[in-house]
């Protein structure tokens, strides 16, 4: 029962991991796109 208990925890946390990755993946994107229209702005000025 503890171990498979344990290997659920485990389970868990590379879930969560995981999802932690997504979110700094989707930040990255969101940052370059911002970047994007602030270089785009700058061109039409």
């Amino acid at each position: 029962m503890v171990k498979k208990k344990a290997a659920k925890k485990k389970v868990v946390k590379k879930k969560v991991a995981k999802k932690k990755v997504a979110k700094k993946v989707v930040k990255k994107k969101v940052a370059k796109k911002v970047v994007k229209k602030k270089v785009a702005k700058k061109k039409k000025k």
